[in-house]
């Protein structure tokens, strides 16, 4: 059953569902599903996608990392299991859905490193920092990936603001044109 069997759970509650919805959390755990015997690695998209005529959303709760979505994407392709956007899709991602970038995870790892013998064993994929930024209203979003002028201004505005933090804890500043 695993991580207290909660794939599990969700996997036979889905059979029923017309609709599966991730509210919270990361890409810092995941569940295994079992369908027949072929074996699913799920981190960010609901386990509904397995089925068909499901809509699976990624709710506005939920801390998304883009680099961990595309490889979760990936690897569901390479296993046959196909997945959609629009109106008639099965994957839909809230544009409030705040996104994990590089420094979230650098200052997820300097932090912890820092805690010394206090570390609380963070995954260090900056899960923590990335709400962080949604409690402050600071982070970036899903939506400002649409207007890309307005994304650049407010990335070099974050990214600003968080080498300050990664020098305080004694890192290397981020590249803007390498995020």
């Amino acid at each position: 059953w695993g991580d207290e069997g909660k794939g599990k759970i969700i996997d036979v509650l889905t059979e029923q569902a017309d609709m599966v919805v991730r509210t919270q959390g990361g890409n810092n755990a995941g569940h295994t599903v079992y369908v027949g015997k072929d074996k699913y690695v799920l981190h960010l998209i609901p386990s509904g996608i397995l089925r068909s005529r499901k809509q699976c959303v990624i709710g506005n709760g939920v801390v998304l990392d883009p680099i961990g979505l595309v490889a979760e994407l990936d690897g569901l392709a390479k296993l046959g299991v196909k997945v959609t956007s629009g109106p008639r899709g099965n994957l839909f991602i809230s544009e409030t859905a705040h996104i994990v970038f590089p420094w979230h995870r650098e200052l997820d790892g300097l932090r912890e490193q820092n805690r010394g013998a206090n570390k609380i064993g963070t995954t260090k994929r900056g899960i923590g920092p990335t709400y962080g930024d949604k409690i402050a209203r600071v982070g970036l979003r899903m939506i400002d990936l649409v207007n890309p002028e307005r994304f650049a201004v407010k990335l070099k505005e974050r990214l600003k603001d968080n080498n300050a933090q990664i020098r305080a804890l004694g890192g290397k500043p981020l590249s803007y044109a390498k995020i």
